[in-house]
């Protein structure tokens, strides 16, 4: 039990990603996207990327989990463990196949028309990301991707379309999802559709750091101008930012290992939103710039777009928390895109991600005392290895024990004063990692019978977390 009360409208439910669940790459009009040309891998082997299909090559994004077609049995089961809310992500390729098409493609707008109608039929609120970790791949084919200013103009377009065909289905919109992952070389390809020459794995990507910096600029200026689109078109939506949140603690009290600590949770977790929440480039940036020679160019009217594209809410990833230090030499681990110095205060994952759900109190406090407006935990969960038993149960106490710390502190936060209002912990089924392309690096509380290599039944089974999330919802964070 706990003492701490969740509002009562608070929306409870779980996130998840188009490319990531969906499958049907190739059905219905859709078009390839980037997420489309990654090789299966798993912890020790990378994921490769191939422009061109590759005879025997497994791509584990092509079925997925077939969502697609199952959707309604996978929505059921979100009703059942009693979802507000779902997060959830259109496929840009599915909509606009080529991304620079004169039309859209009517079967894929329906799809989620139907899809938002049956989340609608249970009562569930659907939480859409525009554009997440896809881009129609032939959007890398002829402009190199976000590098190019042209694609705000594709992206712009394909608010436009969504925007006025989910009018009264949809309230909550997300621009990009982790939109400073692309403060970090890996954010090349999976967040700025560029493909350097001589890149082949997703981990061990050639950079260009200024091509890198104007790709994001691009993107904060698509997000500003879709945001204001939406307000013209349904004065309801809501529109937020997403950002990977990488909690970054000084590894001593030495103060230049506090001032480093610093300077990369400006520049690492709050350029992005400084910009997308306060619209404009923050000063600290200026210096960070210099320092690594970065020249980006802006047209004159970014400015006045930046400042009249700000947010509604902010949204948030947390799985881990890391250490810096400017000299020393200790054990480093690696985690979601950032990595940092091992904290001998916390246990790790399977895959070395650092568990700290009291550094997610940390942070829920440091950006609502910064930006003052609502709050949400769009992603928060445990990748690990579940085991099935005979009889078909799987007992993920772990998984549970990650969950119901992270939701405590996650109260305390409100208690105290935080303007939190939604939490949708990640892949609340089971789906195929980004990173590594897996499908046993799970955090669902269903379960798909599907393996690295892609055999299985795709059966859903419940896992124990199922019915304890159930209970979290029913009780409104009371029962955990």
């Amino acid at each position: 039990m706990t003492n701490v009360k969740f509002p009562k409208d608070f929306l409870w439910g779980g996130a998840i990603a188009a490319n990531q669940c969906e499958g049907a790459w190739n059905i219905d009009g859709k078009g390839a996207s980037t997420a489309d040309v990654m090789t299966a891998g798993d912890k020790n082997t990378p994921r490769r990327i191939t422009m061109e299909l590759e005879k025997g090559m497994f791509y584990p994004n092509h079925e997925a989990i077939d969502f697609y077609h199952r959707y309604k049995e996978d929505i059921a089961l979100f009703a059942e463990m009693g979802f507000k809310t779902l997060r959830i992500s259109i496929a840009w390729s599915r909509i606009f196949p080529n991304g620079d098409d004169e039309q859209p493609n009517e079967k894929g707008l329906q799809f989620y028309e139907d899809l938002f109608k049956e989340l609608k039929k249970y009562h569930i609120e659907p939480l859409v990301t525009i554009w997440h970790n896809e881009t129609p791949l032939n959007l890398v084919k002829k402009y190199n991707g976000w590098a190019s200013r042209e694609l705000v103009d594709f992206f712009t377009k394909y608010c436009e379309t969504i925007f006025k065909r989910y009018k009264g289905l949809v309230k909550y919109w997300i621009t990009f999802n982790e939109i400073n992952a692309l403060m970090r070389p890996l954010g090349n390809w999976n967040h700025g559709a560029i493909l350097h020459e001589g890149t082949e794995y997703f981990i061990h990507q050639k950079d260009d750091v200024n091509m890198r910096f104007q790709a994001l600029h691009h993107q904060l200026v698509a997000s500003a101008k879709a945001v204001k689109l939406a307000r013209g078109i349904d004065e309801n939506y809501q529109i937020g930012c997403m950002i990977c949140y990488i909690t970054t603690y000084p590894l001593t009290c030495n103060p230049v290992d506090i001032l480093k600590a610093q300077k990369e949770d400006h520049v690492l977790n709050l350029f992005c939103s400084d910009v997308q929440v306060l619209g404009s480039y923050p000063y600290y940036i200026e210096k960070y710039f210099k320092e690594n020679n970065i020249q980006i160019s802006k047209n004159e009217e970014d400015e006045k777009i930046l400042k009249e594209g700000t947010v509604d809410f902010y949204s948030l990833s947390y799985y881990m928390s890391v250490c810096t230090s400017e000299e020393s030499k200790e054990e480093k681990v690696d985690g979601n895109i950032m990595g940092g110095f091992k904290n001998p205060y916390l246990e790790t994952s399977d895959w070395d991600w650092q568990i700290d759900p009291v550094g997610l109190r940390w942070t829920l406090h440091h950006v609502y005392d910064r930006y003052q407006i609502p709050v949400m935990v769009t992603e928060n969960g445990l990748g690990a290895r579940d085991t099935v038993e005979d009889d078909w149960s799987i007992h993920d106490d772990y998984r549970i024990s990650y969950l119901r710390d992270h939701i405590k502190e996650m109260g305390k936060a409100i208690e105290e004063g935080v303007d939190l209002v939604c939490y949708t912990p990640w892949g609340c089924i089971d789906l195929v990692s980004v990173s590594t392309g897996e499908m046993e690096k799970r955090y669902g509380m269903i379960y798909v019978d599907k393996d690295n290599v892609g055999n299985g039944t795709l059966e859903r089974k419940k896992k124990d977390s199922f019915y304890w999330y159930k209970k979290v919802i029913e009780s409104n964070g009371e029962l955990m």
